[in-house]
């Protein structure tokens, strides 16, 4: 792996996403609307690099296997903190805050598939569902991000966070299954052969 490819802008603006993650921690934590927008500016800026990367990869060809592991990493890594600390800030309670346990849950689940499908050259692919339920989490956890100060801005901005968020956490269930199941079936196969 050379310099130029860890460097290139795809990886760079991967780099960001998770750096990102180290201010936006205390400002979850800090209740007034200055760090609420600022922590939401962070965020919007953290999904666009995410929409970005993706998107300059291809079309420079500089797709790379590091820059798979990078994208894939950092937006579980930004969502977990992200739940973790509305959690922590009182923004996620009761139900939301068991659906924020599901949906990290669902991310170590299947990283632990894919992990152990990879010892055997197996490569499981990313599902448009889950392209679409990162899209949707994002999207809908920006509104509960400014907690309280979005309603300054957007009327019933914490409803429409809640209410997306169960969709988001159902999407992430529903395409956390067909990896699982997906995955199985290799495991299944695999012992096949080596019976």
């Amino acid at each position: 792996m050379t310099a130029k490819t860890m460097y290139n802008i795809p990886n760079l603006l991967c780099y960001f996403r998770v750096l990102v993650i180290i201010p936006m921690i205390p400002l979850f934590l800090i209740d007034n609307a200055f760090c609420a927008w600022l922590n939401l500016l962070l965020w919007t800026l953290a999904g666009v690099s995410d929409y970005l990367d993706g998107k300059i990869a291809r079309a420079t060809g500089q797709t790379s296997l590091l820059g798979k592991f990078l994208d894939s990493s950092a937006d579980k890594m930004l969502i977990a903190a992200a739940l973790i600390m509305m959690v922590a800030n009182g923004t996620l309670t009761g139900v939301f805050a068991v659906l924020a346990v599901v949906v990290i849950l669902r991310e170590i689940l299947i990283a632990g598939v894919r992990e152990f499908l990879a010892m055997y050259n197996v490569i499981v692919p990313i599902s448009k569902l889950g392209k679409w339920k990162l899209t949707v989490q994002m999207f809908f956890m920006g509104f509960l991000i400014t907690g309280v100060h979005g309603e300054a801005l957007v009327p019933h901005a914490l409803t429409i966070g809640y209410i997306g968020f169960v969709f988001a956490a159902a999407m992430t269930v529903i395409s956390g299954w067909d990896y699982l199941v997906k995955g199985f079936e290799t495991m299944t196969e695999l012992e096949g052969k080596e019976s």
